[in-house]
């Protein structure tokens, strides 16, 4: 009996803790369901909240980005993505679609003055030089949906890969005059531009903006450089028309490893520099002739000597110009000389091209591989003609006296006493040249090495010939598509080809020269095509202010001013 009541004691019991045990684990998962739920509730309000957040941030931004555009357009907004399409021009100026010219015509932008742009790259997929420059506007003619890009934004804007999807952001900006720019030149070789400052204005006329670390290109006759802007004040991008701007230029910070533009190479009076030419190439150099040297030269107790020394078996020839001529060829120079062996160049006083300034040496590979030196001297004249008395010359038979004779072979005059032994050694050792006008003394085994050009009649030893009939006979081409020999064609190229370098008289800028001008009264004042039109803009007149063209600012200084 007492067993079976411990049996069902214990049985009670286990039951009893069962339930409890069922109790304590259904409460435990009512507890953990209930912090689940907790947890999930306040996931899915935070989630609310952050995405009530980002919306507010989005709203707040958008507003700030639309003050910022109001603000940076002076009231105007305007913001266009447009599909970028290249075309040649020069300069900063785009084309915009006629839809554009409506909304900015509606805003009044065109009352705010000259209209500036912002240009972003509106996807960055593809790699660009820093995706963002301003621009002007050219035009309003371009397609629906499309902006035209110059050269200089282009390349500003993207790598030299096309883009594959070239989306630009358009965008109104307020600018303020530009009052100091800092360049940097990546070639070698500007500031040896005559007047380059003049070239550089020349340049940014047909630019409206200029922003930090856009690279300008320049180009001067056949050179092209590529300035970077460092610098800008009063801020990173500013405008550049009608305002005045000092501008500081500097050189590369390194020396190119390899240039297809010639440089010119600095040369040290009486220092010798030295090189290696190759055929058919050309090696410059330049020295300058400041105001204190050229009045000893004017003078004529000096003269400049430009010598080049070949020392192997090939040929040079020199050339030398006076600068705005920068690189001197068989075109165009100065001066050359074409001599077999040393060449020596001398300028003085009775030279009239001469004068104070910067000059360019230019020694061209004739043939083979040449090692050679080249130097500018200053040479003293003035002691070698101390205590010379001047002397006649007895074959020009304007002086002769009583006691001389004219020798019949050589037609020297001899002294009497010694006349029958000179005409029979002259006769035996001597021979004339019997070309006309030549006249010349020969020795006997001089003879058959002296001969006449076919062509001009000059004489020459007859290993100069050759060479001779290649640099002054053999036909040259102009790129006006004229052919004429070298002389004819150094007086081309200096005074008559239209498509010569010449140096405007208003800007600086070195120019083709092209034709006369259309207009009558610009004709008569010697005026070509590109001064008819640079001298049409104006500019302050010093005495009164008033702005008069430039090529009418003598006539108004004489007819108002009454100054000469």
């Amino acid at each position: 009996m007492d067993f079976e009541l411990r049996r069902a004691r214990e049985k009670l019991e286990k039951e009893q803790k069962d339930r409890k045990e069922k109790a304590k684990l259904r409460l435990e998962r009512e507890r953990k369901s209930k912090l689940e739920a907790n947890r999930h509730r306040e996931a899915i309000e935070s989630a609310q909240r952050s995405r009530r957040i980002h919306a507010m941030e989005a709203q707040i931004k958008a507003e700030q980005q639309m003050e910022e555009t109001i603000f940076a357009g002076r009231g105007i907004s305007f913001n266009r993505v447009l599909e970028a399409v290249p075309f040649e021009g020069s300069g900063d100026k785009i084309k915009l679609p006629p839809s554009c010219f409506n909304e900015l015509s509606e805003q009044g932008a065109f009352d705010k003055g000259p209209l500036h742009f912002q240009l972003s790259v509106a996807h960055q997929d593809h790699e660009s030089t820093h995706g963002s420059t301003h621009a002007g506007v050219l035009e309003f003619t371009a397609d629906e949906g499309t902006v035209g890009i110059p050269p200089h934004i282009w390349n500003n804007l993207y790598s030299k890969q096309d883009p594959n999807t070239p989306l630009v952001e358009v965008k109104y900006v307020w600018l303020s005059k530009g009052t100091y720019a800092k360049l940097q030149s990546e070639e070698l070789g500007f500031s040896d531009i005559p007047n380059h400052k003049a070239v550089l204005e020349t340049t940014l006329r047909q630019h409206a903006t200029l922003s930090q670390d856009d690279v300008l290109t320049v180009k001067h006759g056949v050179l092209t450089f590529h300035l970077r802007v460092l610098e800008l004040k009063p801020s990173s991008s500013v405008s550049v028309l009608e305002t005045d701007i000092e501008v500081d230029i500097m050189g590369p910070d390194s020396l190119p490893e390899k240039t297809t533009q010639h440089v010119l190479k600095p040369l040290t009076f009486g220092k010798s520099e030295s090189g290696i030419i190759n055929e058919g190439e050309y090696a410059y150099y330049k020295f300058s002739i400041d105001d204190d040297t050229w009045k000893v030269i004017a003078l004529g107790d000096v003269e400049i000597e430009v010598n080049l020394d070949s020392e192997s078996n090939g040929d040079t020839d020199l050339y030398l110009a006076r600068h705005p001529l920068l690189f001197p060829n068989t075109h165009q120079h100065g001066w050359s000389s074409h001599d077999m062996g040393s060449k020596c160049l001398v300028l003085g006083s009775k030279d009239h091209t001469l004068g104070p300034g910067s000059y360019s040496v230019g020694v061209y590979g004739f043939k083979g591989t040449t090692k050679y030196n080249v130097s500018v001297t200053v040479k003293d004249t003035s002691k070698s003609n101390v205590g010379q008395q001047p002397m006649s010359s007895s074959s020009d038979g304007l002086t002769s006296t009583a006691d001389t004779v004219e020798c019949g072979n050589c037609k020297h005059y001899i002294p009497v006493r010694t006349i029958a032994l000179h005409e029979a050694y002259c006769r035996r050792h001597n021979v004339i040249c019997q070309h006309t006008g030549c006249g010349v003394v020969l020795r006997t085994e001089e003879v058959k090495n002296h001969v006449h050009c076919v062509k001009c009649e000059q004489a020459f030893h007859s290993t100069e010939m050759e060479k001779h009939m290649k640099v002054f006979h053999e036909p040259l081409s102009c790129a006006c598509g004229v052919v004429l020999e070298k002389t004819q064609m150094v007086q081309h190229q200096s005074s008559e080809c239209a498509l010569r370098l010449v140096t405007c008289r208003f800007c600086g800028d070195m120019v083709q020269a092209g034709s006369l001008a259309v207009d009558a009264r610009d004709r008569l004042r010697g005026l070509s095509e590109h001064e008819s039109l640079c001298g049409s803009r104006t500019a302050p007149c010093d005495s009164c202010g008033r702005a008069v063209m430039l090529k009418e600012m003598d006539i108004h200084q004489v007819a108002v001013h009454q100054k000469n």
